[in-house]
């Protein structure tokens, strides 16, 4: 998947060498939970930067929670658990299964019936 996105791979690549042994003390001691600190704080920057329809910042900060988001990945995968890849895959999937009047010809008579149909999904889902 991200073979068609070069820039990403690269991206990827980049923290796993800082997670790697040669790479940085900081980068490699971090968890998903010592992370969270991080997340919270650049979450918050890039709800700043959109409020203050600040495009500059906007584009540095949603890449400081998208490396946040891959390192939190990464370290799944070194656990073996699941990789950045399989976050992409399962928020796509989602994507499509909640939106039917876009992917399956399904239709709505108006807003109320989109949302009911959303909720609908989601309670499917959440019985899973």
């Amino acid at each position: 998947m991200t073979k068609n996105n070069p820039n990403l791979q690269a991206l990827i690549d980049t923290i796993s060498n800082l997670r790697s042994s040669q790479g940085c003390p900081w980068d490699r001691k971090q968890t998903p939970d010592t992370i969270l600190k991080c997340l919270k704080s650049e979450t918050e920057e890039l709800i700043t930067a959109i409020e203050n329809n600040d495009t500059e910042n906007t584009c540095e900060e949603l890449g400081d929670v998208l490396y946040i988001l891959i390192m939190i990945a990464t370290y799944y995968r070194e656990k073996d658990l699941f990789d950045f890849s399989d976050v992409i895959q399962h928020v796509n999937e989602k994507l499509i299964r909640r939106h039917p009047h876009v992917f399956a010809g399904k239709t709505y008579k108006d807003q109320a019936d989109l949302d009911r149909q959303w909720q609908e999904i989601k309670s499917i889902e959440k019985q899973k």
